[in-house]
């Protein structure tokens, strides 16, 4: 029995982290899944319940936007520096730390007493988000390595990845109406305790698979830059595009990611090497990324606004409106990553997909001011829906296809960095359109309420169109620059198969009962 025990402890102390990964697999996709749900709901979750939380707190309406704000602006400017603590501490600790300050800033922020209370919670979620997201996806990557069953992997995590905004709509309403605005915040400790535990129970200790210094010019220039960059964006929501501040964050943005896309390149050590977004495959799934956060938090935002202002839904009924499109978004992207990707591969679906995408809000566009959901909603959610699925879940799988075990917190971190990126960017960008075509929409116009009414659904269309047109601008990129061919031609030089795995096992049981019997 002391033999056969020590054989074992053996054989775990000599099996890699990512080989004892694999074979409870299945266990680490429910505790990845929960955790990636968390960090998604909590960009949508609190929208809903931004009105009651103001008339509990007493602060003003220009002020409501920063409880979103701080979340956005600390998640996407730290995203790549969470990516590399993963890469440098080990992403199972990294994964449990994010949990754990997740949570606590959640309680924090739902027993908030003031507004500068919940907005440095918020603060505090976002910055440990940032270390929780890229830790997620890059155990993912790692421990799935057989190609069929990571398709059914990344399938899964596509269409939480993808609905995941949906849902925070829909339970962020549910726990306003029957409970409290507070809720919306609470409710992240029951996913990170279950997460933590899940995480604590199956993951394997990791010692970090890389040990080089890390770039801190880099990680400053970055840090600075897209804090500049999703800054300035979200500004213009609450001033406008000629506001001094705007224009100057973002030309330091732009500027700053430019030096440090330069100082990459010579660095010794850099914090996003090169060759992570180099390769055409995945930097064709950071553009991807990019271009669909826009048009899919715009789709999200305004279609909330028009079912919620012009046709009178309740934010429990708003959610519930929701459902059909994460619906078909789960079960085409579990039929694009697994049976799609692996044959034709991203080139010919994602950019089909943007396009079904592009159709779906461009018929959005076309809805009228007393429109009927089952008819004129409800269609063009499916087809968002599925468009989706053909483009978001596979981005993901293939954004972080090929990438060394030392490059895939930084890898995932990027993915991840370019979707919450994109999604600034059209939140601001289409408000301000909106906003201005409501405006011009009442020249010469009297206002009345029913003109206004008019405007704002004048504009809330708008801003569907302009969200089309970000979805075909994401088609003619994907497939100009994705490569051909599927997944076997594209096959990653450091993927680890089912089989690799297993024999290596084999091998390392084999050494170990030979020492044991040795002995």
């Amino acid at each position: 029995m002391t033999t056969l025990m020590t054989m074992e402890q053996a054989e775990a102390d000599e099996t890699p982290p990512h080989v004892a990964n694999y074979a409870r697999r299945w266990w680490i996709l429910g505790v990845l899944g929960i955790a990636q749900m968390m960090v998604i709901l909590d960009s949508t979750i609190v929208n809903i319940a931004l009105p009651t939380a103001q008339h509990d707190l007493h602060f003003s309406t220009a002020d409501r936007q920063w409880i979103v704000t701080a979340y956005s602006l600390a998640f996407g400017s730290l995203l790549l520096f969470g990516g590399r603590i993963g890469d440098v501490v080990g992403r199972k600790r990294a994964l449990i730390i994010g949990l754990v300050g997740f949570a606590a800033a959640s309680a924090i922020g739902g027993a908030a007493v003031n507004f500068a209370m919940l907005v440095i919670a918020r603060t505090v979620q976002g910055a440990f988000g940032a270390l929780l997201a890229p830790s997620v996806l890059a155990l993912l990557t790692t421990t799935f390595v057989d190609p069929g069953e990571r398709g059914k992997a990344f399938g899964i995590y596509g269409a939480i990845a993808g609905a995941g905004g949906a849902l925070g709509l829909l339970l962020g309403g549910v726990l306003t109406s029957y409970a409290s605005w507070r809720w919306t915040l609470f409710v992240n400790l029951a996913f990170a305790a279950v997460a933590t535990a899940g995480a604590l129970l199956w993951l394997t200790n990791d010692e970090g698979a890389d040990r080089d210094p890390i770039d801190l010019p880099g990680l400053l220039l970055v840090g600075v830059g897209l804090f500049s960059l999703v800054f300035g964006f979200s500004h213009a929501e609450t001033t406008e595009w000629s506001d001094r501040y705007t224009i100057g964050s973002l030309v330091v943005g732009v500027a700053l990611l430019a030096v440090f896309a330069l100082f990459e390149t010579r660095a010794k050590h850099p914090l996003l090497p090169p060759r992570v977004v180099l390769n055409r495959t995945r930097g064709g799934s950071l553009l991807v990324m990019l271009f669909a956060g826009v048009g899919i938090f715009g789709v999200f935002l305004f279609l909330t606004y028009y079912l919620q202002s012009t046709l009178g839904f309740s934010s429990v009924k708003t959610g519930i409106a929701f459902l059909p499109l994460i619906a078909a978004l789960a079960v085409v992207a579990q039929i694009s990553n697994r049976v799609l990707l692996p044959r034709l591969g991203p080139k010919p679906i994602v950019p089909v997909g943007l396009l079904l995408c592009a159709a779906g809000s461009f018929g959005l566009h076309a809805i009228g001011l007393h429109s009927s959901y089952a008819s004129h909603v409800l269609p063009y959610l499916l087809v968002l829906g599925i468009g989706s699925g053909l483009s978001v879940a596979p981005a993901f799988s293939t954004g972080t296809l090929g990438l060394a075990p030392e490059d895939a917190g930084v890898g995932s971190a990027t993915l991840n960095t370019a979707q919450q990126v994109g999604g600034s960017i059209g939140t601001a960008l289409l408000n301000t359109l909106a906003a201005s075509a409501a405006a011009s929409y009442l020249v010469g116009r009297a206002q009345t309420p029913a003109s206004i009414q008019a405007a704002v659904f004048h504009g809330d269309t708008t801003a569907f169109l302009w969200s089309a047109f970000a979805y075909i601008a994401g088609a003619l990129v994907a497939g100009l620059v994705l490569q051909s061919g599927g997944l076997a031609a594209l096959a990653p030089e450091h993927q680890i198969t089912a089989a690799d795995a297993g024999s290596a096992k084999t091998a390392r049981t084999h050494v170990v009962r030979v020492r044991v019997a040795c002995r």
